[in-house]
């Protein structure tokens, strides 16, 4: 565990269930200022290249060191539209994947309160659904209990038809009619059909709606009030980022001459693992609460971050915890949902943080994780204002790294302007 959250534990007295308002950063005392020019032209670059590579038309970004200030970021338009509004910093998102993450936290606040265990089978919970036996709750946190993701197979429905509403159970009858990626507790497989498999749990031991547990146990005490897991009849994000992405054809590929609006959807696609809508300030609290554990007791917080490897060629740096990723110092997700792309990642310790979202989920969620890496690793290295030393932030990877991976993980980039010919001028006279 970070030794900001367990300043923040100390200091705030947290527990299981909380009341009233969690800054998961005030320990650190933020410095209230803006990078200077320079920087913040170096993010608004990357934050302009992603939007690019993706092919999306516009995007959202953050960055934030307390020990020198913040940048955010807006670039493009809301949709391809005719006379799309532009993207602010006020414009609201998919929340993507990082869905998984309230999940995850409320599921370990229950545990606090004894009202369930990680070690409680699911089927104690869901016991209508067939097939797992041996499956605990901690390990649908952990992507460790051998259920397949559904999100790749049925990956061209949702492009192609966005508005259909999907049952819980029939996305999690999808996952679980797929082979197993491995006996229960053996090995480490991202699976959202878990995550919904584990929100069903929760949602039947508490006889509450995870709205309602999302509000008591993590929006509330953040104050996030702009973040929420829409009803699945609510297809229009009034105001919102858009959602496309390229056509698929039945082997999965990409048909990037035909772009799919995707903008009107149901949230039942990725229900309570992903998909929430948020703003750039209520996912750079939350993805900082998550990394510090600031909602969760010492003891908690320290067994949610527990390494678990990842297997296959994944560096050492790389592992897992109860509901999200650790990179080297940063803790969060990237992911995708149907036409989007977020990725939000924090350090405990220094409490930088970064936040992108785009609105082409094209290229994949390891495309926005590398772009929020982009923007950590210029983040990292913001000078300190004054009466604030600059803490050490190793990042086990480079600028040019992290750029040149997006690069190669783009599948439908829009052109470079910069790669274009200027256009002939007439000769004078």
């Amino acid at each position: 565990m970070g030794t900001l959250a367990v300043l923040l534990v100390g200091a705030l007295g947290l527990s299981g269930c909380i009341s009233g308002s969690v800054d998961p950063l005030a320990q650190l005392q933020p410095v209230d200022a803006t990078f200077d020019d320079e920087l913040s032209g170096q993010l608004q670059a990357v934050l302009d290249e992603a939007v690019r590579l993706s092919g999306s038309s516009g995007g959202i970004a953050g960055a934030w060191s307390p020990w020198a200030g913040e940048w955010t970021g807006a670039t493009g338009t809301v949709d391809f539209s005719e006379n799309a509004e532009p993207v602010t910093t006020d414009t609201e998102f998919h929340l993507a994947t990082l869905t998984s993450e309230v999940t995850c936290t409320v599921l370990l606040q229950l545990v606090e309160e004894g009202r369930v265990s990680l070690d409680d089978e699911a089927a104690e919970y869901v016991d209508w659904v067939p097939g797992i036996e041996g499956i605990t709750l901690g390990q649908l946190c952990a992507h460790t209990s051998g259920i397949a993701d559904y999100y790749p197979g049925l990956k061209s429905h949702f492009v192609a038809n966005p508005e259909r509403i999907w049952p819980p159970n029939e996305l999690v009858s999808s996952g679980l009619a797929l082979p197993r990626t491995g006996a229960p507790g053996e090995q480490w497989a991202h699976s959202r059909t878990g995550v919904l498999l584990l929100s069903m749990a929760l949602e039947r031991s508490t006889g509450r709606a995870w709205n309602d547990l999302a509000e008591q146990y993590v929006f509330g005490p953040l104050g996030l009030d702009e973040t929420s897991l829409p009803s699945p009849n609510d297809t229009e994000l009034d105001g919102g980022l858009g959602a496309y992405s390229a056509a698929l054809a039945a082997n999965g590929t990409a048909d990037c001459a035909v772009i799919r609006d995707d903008t009107e959807q149901s949230s039942s696609m990725g229900g309570a693992a992903a998909g929430a809508v948020s703003s750039l300030e209520d996912a750079h609290r939350l993805s900082a609460a998550f990394a510090t554990g600031a909602l969760l007791e010492e003891g908690t917080a320290r067994k949610q971050w527990a390494p678990i490897p990842l297997g296959g060629d994944a560096p050492a740096w790389q592992s897992w915890g109860l509901g999200g990723a650790e990179y080297g110092p940063m803790r969060g997700l990237a992911g995708e949902s149907t036409g989007a792309l977020t990725a939000a990642f924090t350090d405990p310790d220094s409490g930088l943080t970064v936040v992108i979202a785009l609105n082409n989920s094209t290229s994949g969620g390891d495309f926005a994780r590398e772009a929020a890496f982009a923007l950590a690793s210029l983040a990292s290295k913001a000078a300190p204002a004054p009466e604030h030393e600059q803490p050490v932030v190793e990042l086990p990877w480079s600028f040019e790294q992290a750029t040149t991976r997006m690069q190669e993980l783009a599948v439908c980039p829009k052109p470079d302007p910069a790669a274009e010919p200027a256009p002939e001028t007439a000769p004078a006279g």
